[in-house]
């Protein structure tokens, strides 16, 4: 921060540079002028003061040397000219002039090394007349804002003399005092020239007369047309009370240090603007972290206990935040608590911190919930939307997302168990309630609004960010020995929930994510009730499959497959729940899980499809279940309704892979000759066989390759090839009829294709109880195809002939294939 400080000889400039990194747009030089138009420009003013008249060339000469001002350097000379052209009381300047004017001999000051005392002096005295006798003539915000700053300076030189300095410091005062409406113009960059000003004077030598510049600091937010409270200013005043305070202990002057803690921190005055006192505590903080002395320790503790006793106020007046209409004043005094604990480092535990940091999170830094309600408002007749959200992602209070998330994980891990819990029970609420708010939306702006939709995300996104990195301080903190098994097992169901809650907006690998996972989910799948309540925890299938409490809003009819947020969030869930179906009891996962399952082994997002299938693996593969007949019964019962669901979506819906893992699962473990295997394989013939007659007149180089429209025969082909070596001694004679009756009707070339594929499986096999059976029925099947291939009539005459017996024919060797299987 120091060296970062050195880099700017203006105070302004760098208070602002803190509060938003820009430097005054009055500052900025986009053409530096050349040396020859500095020199002409003094000239002129040279001029000015040789003819005693001011004319509107002389004002452009002005604004020459001030568009270099960062490069440029007022020596003792030209500022003498300054200060005779100011103490001409017969010369006419116009307005804008005075500010200029006053701004050059800022520079000077500034600049200059060792200024003359006696030049000091004598601007003084024409910088005091100025304001007794023209003030009333040039009333206005800059000339206000520049006197405050040239006279903060002037009295922080060393060798000004305690004469000047005494009058500089009363002028200041009675500025600040009684004109302090003409220096709330925010917008025109005129506060953070009236703080460095006040900063100048607080840390200059001699007697300083603090309570009244003090009051007016921090009084002035407060006073009617005064200038407004807001995030900006208050981060100035942070860094301003930063700036004071550091040049206090360099300078060792430990009085002043004590007298700033008594007046500010230590003692409550009405007149003070809170979020201005907030701020200076957070100053005074990063200040005191520069040395470990006892006096600045004692300077952190009262900052401390100034910001906690500011915050149970608050926290009294407003509870935890849930109020839909919370004061302006409040929401920023929220917002600078939550800054103030960002930027001061490790701060002492305290339950109202906790409170604010995690109601600032929730309604200020991750405001969702108000801009739901805003954008659907707007869509009931009232005014919010793009804008808002725009300008909030831009704020000051959003890119510190990360460090006030850092305090509250800091706060919470030295919270006692009370206001862990009701902390924690914010943040899981907030997920549901994100989760619920953000389907109407997105629903709602889908292909009307996108970009209002994206926005929202961002935020959206961030504040997964920020839960994950609270949920893993929670995991470390309450998963542990010492917290009740009961608590620890609710915490890691919670989690999860919340998890599911705000999937849809994971779009990164985060290793804190994981860990997380892994942590919680140890806890529930060793636990039957802990299972149990995160697996009722999934949207009912109604729920799922109608969009409840928004048909008001949404003009189309609801598609559960176009929910793209619920999706997401179920998809979360069929990923976690195989890790617990070991515990799930049979009527748990038959009432809640298996039609959620069956629902979305339908759903084109073939990730999505894939999950439900391993889900059904998973239960299928599951046992030592208490009532184990009741399971095996489930098992069998879904097996129908799979394999129906599963070959009407293919090809097309159901991913290939996701159906062979699920039918390899249900042959390798239902129990042998179970009417549910035999049901499986004559369904997966019977589809390959519908593929293969719709391709018979494909041409033969398809054939050849299986390719193109054969690809879905192809798959089931190689499925019931694979199930060969899988299905038990009972079924394996239904499995080889089937595909036997499946490869004689094949042309040639696919004939061929398959055989030889079964040659290679058959013959690498080692399965010494299966192979003699599956070699006699090769080379059967091998006979019955080239007697079949043998027997087709070529092309042409031959063939017209025997049309007309065709029918008789193929019914033949149809029974001769039985026969000879």
């Amino acid at each position: 921060m120091m060296a970062k400080q050195a880099q700017f000889l203006f105070l302004e400039e760098w208070l602002r540079s803190n509060n938003d990194g820009s430097p005054d747009i009055n500052s900025r030089q986009s053409s530096s002028p050349s040396a020859r138009a500095i020199i002409q420009a003094w000239t002129d003013l040279r001029d000015a003061l040789q003819q005693q008249s001011f004319h509107r060339h002389h004002l452009e000469s002005l604004k020459t040397l001030l568009s270099s001002q960062i490069s440029l350097y007022v020596a003792d000379p030209q500022a003498k000219l300054i200060v005779s052209i100011l103490g001409l009381p017969n010369l006419s300047l116009p307005c804008e002039a005075y500010p200029q004017l006053l701004r050059l001999l800022y520079i000077w000051v500034r600049k200059s090394a060792k200024p003359s005392s006696m030049l000091i002096d004598s601007a003084v005295g024409a910088v005091s007349d100025l304001f007794a006798y023209k003030f009333e003539f040039n009333r206005s915000s800059l000339f206000i804002s520049e006197g405050v700053l040239l006279l903060g300076a002037f009295a922080f030189v060393p060798s000004t003399s305690e004469k000047s300095r005494s009058i500089c410091l009363e002028l200041l005062s009675k500025l600040l005092e009684e004109e302090y409406t003409l220096i709330c113009s925010s917008d025109e960059g005129l506060v953070p020239r009236v703080l460095a000003g006040i900063g100048y004077a607080l840390s200059s030598l001699g007697n300083v007369p603090f309570v009244r510049i003090l009051n007016s600091l921090f009084g002035i937010w407060d006073k009617e047309d005064g200038p407004s409270g807001s995030i900006s200013n208050g981060l100035m005043m942070l860094h301003l009370i930063e700036w004071v305070l550091s040049n206090f202990i360099s300078s060792h002057s430990s009085e002043k240090v004590s007298f700033f803690a008594r007046e500010v921190l230590e003692t409550s005055k009405p007149i003070y603007a809170p979020f201005a006192v907030v701020m200076a505590a957070a100053g005074a903080m990063r200040a005191s972290a520069k040395s470990v002395s006892s006096g600045l320790m004692q300077l952190r503790i009262s900052a401390e206990e100034r910001i906690d006793l500011i915050a149970r106020e608050l926290v009294s007046r407003t509870g935890d935040f849930t109020s839909s209409v919370i004061e302006p004043r409040d929401r920023l005094l929220l917002q600078c608590i939550s800054l103030t604990l960002a930027r001061s480092g490790s701060v002492s535990s305290r339950a109202s911190l906790l409170i604010c940091l995690s109601s600032a999170l929730l309604t200020e830094i991750f405001p969702l919930r108000r801009f739901y309600t805003g954008i659907l408002g707007y869509h009931r007749g009232n005014l919010v939307g793009l804008t808002e959200v725009k300008e909030h992602l831009v704020c000051t209070i959003f890119k510190e997302a990360g460090a006030i998330t850092g305090a509250f994980c800091n706060q919470y891990v030295l919270a006692d168990e009370g206001s862990k819990s009701r902390v924690e029970n914010l943040i899981w609420d907030y997920c549901q309630d994100v989760y619920l708010w953000h389907r109407q939306v997105a629903l709602l702006l889908w292909g009307v609004d996108d970009e209002l939709i994206r926005d929202l995300e961002k935020v959206a996104e961030s504040a997964f960010l920020m839960v994950v990195v609270f949920a893993l301080a929670v995991t470390k903190q309450r998963l542990d020995s010492r917290v009740p098994r009961e608590t620890q097992l609710e915490i890691s169901v919670r989690i999860l929930v919340s998890f599911s809650c705000l999937e849809y907006f994971r779009r990164m690998r985060l290793s804190e994510y994981m860990d997380t996972i892994r942590g919680v989910v140890v806890s529930v799948q060793e636990n039957e009730s802990a299972c149990t309540s995160f697996v009722e925890s999934m949207p009912s299938y109604d729920d799922l499959t109608n969009q409840h409490g928004s048909s008001s809003l949404l003009k189309m009819e609801y598609m559960w497959s176009k929910d793209e947020v619920q999706t997401a969030r179920i998809l979360f869930y069929l990923r976690v729940i195989p890790t617990c179906v070991e515990r799930m009891s049979t009527s748990v996962f038959r009432k809640v899980v298996a039609p959620t399952m069956f629902l979305y082994m339908g759903h084109p997002n073939g990730k999505v499809a894939r999950a439900s299938h391993s889900m059904f693996v998973a239960f299928l593969s599951s046992g030592k279940d208490s009532n184990q007949e009741e399971r095996d019964l489930l098992k069998e019962q879904l097996v129908f309704y799979y394999i129906q669901r599963s070959l009407e979506g293919y090809p097309g819906v159901t991913p290939f892979d996701g159906m062979a893992s699920g039918v390899a699962a249900l042959v390798r473990h239902l129990p042998a000759g179970s009417p549910s295997i035999f049901y499986c394989i004559h369904c997966l013939a019977e589809k390959a066989n519908s593929f293969c007659g719709e391709a018979m007149n494909l041409e033969a180089d398809l054939w050849k390759n299986w390719q193109g429209e054969l690809e879905p025969c192809k798959k089931l082909l190689e499925l019931l090839l694979r199930l060969l070596s899988l299905v038990d001694i009972q079924v394996l004679p239904s499995l080889m009829k089937l595909l036997a009756q499946l490869i004689v009707q094949l042309p040639k070339d696919g004939q061929n294709m398959v055989l030889n594929d079964l040659y290679e499986q058959i013959a690498d096999s080692d399965d010494v109880t299966r192979k003699p059976a599956l070699v006699s029925w090769l080379q059967s099947l091998s006979y019955l195809c080239s007697q079949n291939s043998s027997r087709n009539a070529p092309k042409g005459t031959e063939h017209d002939l025997g049309a007309a017996s065709s029918g008789k024919m193929g019914t033949l060797s149809l029974n001769r294939v039985h026969a000879r299987l």
